[in-house]
């Protein structure tokens, strides 16, 4: 496989963390007004980020009612992720399956080493091989790519940030305390409103990368274009409140569950149908060369 390291991905990345790290000092600076103290904000954001880079996985395969499975459970599944890892030049990861309708697939874990991929038993029942060659390739060029552990990193200061600004206000009951609450809410509304944005930007474009990951190591571009539009008329046949359950998971699927309507500037994904044309127009280079 001739694998093409995306430095448009990588420049993006190293883009956001910077970005998101000046925010972090921000933050910070906010945290202490609101507290009083530098050292506890630093401290309890520190060991916040540490259990994040640490136990995200489990905590992602836990919201999605995932287990690892062995390969007596699964074995073709298995074989083929055993398969195309070894195309893709890399340690075979962990196996997980949700029991869910809900056709979707995702990786996690903070590198190579640790990596899962984690399919539901309604996309194994969705797809033919080829389609689910094609969705597995994708989630392990997404962990050849390391942005899982970017994206992981990268949504923690956004969701500790959210959680100041909708429930910072039950601070604010004494008066003395009251203009810092309100300093600290307002700096973590701008700080969730930039990194929701920096990571939805990153977030779609990474897609595309694993796309392209996914067609190189597979050699079949068609199959995941087929994947996709299979995923996405199946998501129309499962029940909203299995739709609701997983919402949270989106910026980590393969394909965002559609939850009511999303501006593109907040959607975590490209469209299908985009996904799509550029994959036929890969798939088109590949048959000339």
């Amino acid at each position: 496989m001739d694998w093409k390291t995306d430095w448009g991905l990588r420049g993006r990345m190293a883009f956001t963390m910077f970005l998101l790290f000046a925010l972090y000092v921000v933050f910070v600076g906010a945290l202490t007004v609101y507290f009083g103290d530098f050292l506890f904000p630093l401290i309890m954001l520190g060991g916040f980020s540490l259990a994040q880079y640490f136990f995200s996985d489990k905590l992602a395969l836990r919201s999605m009612g995932a287990r690892e499975v062995d390969p007596d459970e699964y074995p073709d599944l298995h074989r083929r992720i055993e398969r195309l890892s070894q195309q893709a030049d890399l340690p075979k990861p962990k196996v997980a399956v949700a029991n869910t309708r809900v056709p979707n697939a995702f990786a996690t874990g903070r590198n190579k080493k640790n990596a899962t991929v984690a399919v539901t038993t309604g996309l194994l029942d969705s797809l033919d091989e080829d389609e689910l060659d094609g969705v597995l390739a994708h989630e392990l060029a997404h962990v050849k790519n390391r942005d899982v552990m970017v994206m992981t990193i990268a949504s923690f200061l956004s969701t500790i940030a959210f959680f100041i600004v909708r429930w910072g206000w039950l601070f604010s009951g004494d008066n003395r305390q009251g203009a810092p609450v309100i300093v600290a809410i307002l700096v973590s509304l701008l700080v969730w409103v930039v990194s929701f944005l920096l990571i939805r930007a990153l977030s779609r474009y990474r897609e595309y990368s694993a796309d392209r990951g996914a067609a190189l190591i597979t050699g079949k571009p068609g199959a995941l274009a087929s994947a996709l539009m299979t995923i996405d008329g199946r998501m129309d046949k499962v029940p909203k409140e299995d739709l609701r359950e997983e919402a949270e998971m989106n910026a980590f699927f393969i394909i965002p569950i559609k939850a009511g309507f999303v501006g593109k500037i907040a959607s975590t994904h490209p469209s299908t149908e985009n996904r799509i044309e550029k994959l036929r127009e890969l798939e088109k280079e590949m048959e000339t060369a």
